[in-house]
């Protein structure tokens, strides 16, 4: 496929795993038509400066210059939403009424943030936080005053809260489970977190809901929580996860749950339609069923999978899955995957404000790593995942053991 000038890709979407694959196929020499749909009025841009700073000139990140698909020969359509697949056709209808036909189709939608059952319509100082767009509204209502509440304890919500205290804006954080991070991190990783955020000023409620948003024309003006309790406040953001974009896909009929179902290299049901990033959910190695990976660099490691298989090359190994989170001065990144019976093992470095939680399956195999200023850590646990060569506890909670003999023994194994 990779000389037939004739073949057209289709890509639907801007994001990561979209605008990555489009560079990767013609770096890849395909050289047949390549067109990339996006919603949004924006060239595809980074998103991690979201939610890690969403203020100032340098949120706004583009991934490449305008020049780059110009001169790429990539039809980049922005302000454009694609409404429905026709399979048969192999054209996809545009919602201003316009028909793009491929060859091989690539859904890289994304997600989209759940929204707060009851938010009232038309509230301005109500937002979540998903595009560049959300970013520029959080930042406008923060700037007219007031607390903000987030509804919500995931990493965008903790990560806005730590933005916000370094603005000294007062911070009241709401979360429904009995800690932060409850379905995405170790009770130790959770732990630290919030000790880290209270000590600076940013207040966590755990175990509470919201019962009602109470507002004053377009403006927010409390939160009432499950027990009566009214929390003023001059912004709400609504942090809650994301869910995968479904409409579309359906309407090409494609195995669908919780996610467009894939194989590795992201092909659907339908073998001229593929699907990627936070959209797909495919096998991981190493685990049973089916995951939906929402990290960056899942969506472009993805992108990766499913040029080779676009252009019948084979397919290198699956990197382990990762993903980084920046609160105040804590570097956060995490490796692999958790799984409900581990042992958590902690690795501190001492004189440094560095930290690390090891997973542990019961045979000793570090099966994911939580790693806070601490690179070494989480480069040496990537190896020791993939290699799954039982570790000694002992030894690795041991900061006077180096990282690279743990590596060593587990090579030799």
């Amino acid at each position: 496929m990779g000389t037939d000038t004739e073949q057209t890709v289709l890509i639907i979407g801007a994001g990561h795993g979209g605008a990555g694959l489009a560079a990767l196929l013609r770096q890849s020499g395909f050289t047949g038509s390549i067109t990339m749909v996006g919603d949004e009025q924006h060239l595809p841009y980074h998103r991690p400066p979201l939610s890690k700073k969403f203020v100032g000139d340098s949120v706004q990140q583009l991934l490449r210059p305008e020049s780059f698909y110009t001169d790429n020969r990539i039809d980049l359509h922005t302000e454009a939403r694609a409404v429905q697949i026709r399979p048969d056709a192999k054209r996809v209808v545009l919602a201003d009424g316009r028909e793009l036909g491929y060859d091989t189709l690539v859904l890289a939608t994304g997600s989209h943030p759940r929204t707060l059952p009851g938010t009232p319509e038309g509230t301005t100082s109500v937002v979540t936080l998903r595009t560049l767009d959300d970013a520029e509204t959080l930042n406008r209502s923060l700037s007219r005053g007031g607390e903000l509440v987030i509804i919500g304890g995931g990493y965008v919500g903790m990560e806005v809260a730590a933005v916000a205290r370094g603005r000294d804006v007062a911070v009241t954080v709401i979360e429904r489970e009995d800690r932060i991070l409850a379905r995405v991190a170790s009770s130790e990783l959770s732990t630290m977190l919030a000790d880290y955020h209270r000590e600076r000023g940013t207040r966590i409620l755990t175990g509470r809901s919201v019962s009602e948003l109470r507002t004053d024309g377009a403006e927010v003006t409390g939160v009432q929580l499950d027990d009566g309790t009214v929390i003023d406040c001059g912004t709400v953001l609504i942090g809650i996860g994301a869910a995968p974009d479904e409409a579309l896909p359906r309407t090409a009929g494609l195995e669908y749950d919780d996610g467009v179902i894939t194989d590795e290299q992201g092909r659907t049901s339908d073998p001229d339609i593929f699907a990627i990033g936070d959209v797909a959910r495919r096998p991981v190695a190493g685990h049973h069923g089916l995951r939906r990976l929402e990290s960056i660099p899942a969506a472009t490691e993805h992108a990766k999978h499913a040029v080779a298989a676009i252009m019948g090359q084979e397919a290198e190994e699956h990197e382990v899955p990762w993903f980084w989170s920046d609160q105040f001065d804590l570097k956060l990144k995490i490796a692999g995957l958790t799984t409900p019976d581990v042992t958590v093992v902690t690795r501190e470095t001492p004189g440094k404000n560095a930290v690390s939680f090891f997973h542990l399956e019961p045979e000793g195999h570090v099966v994911a790593v939580e790693a806070i200023n601490a690179p070494a850590d989480f480069n040496a646990a990537k190896k020791l995942i993939r290699s799954r060569v039982p570790v000694d506890p002992q030894a690795l909670a041991d900061p006077a053991v180096k990282m690279r003999d743990l590596i060593a023994r587990s090579d030799q194994g």
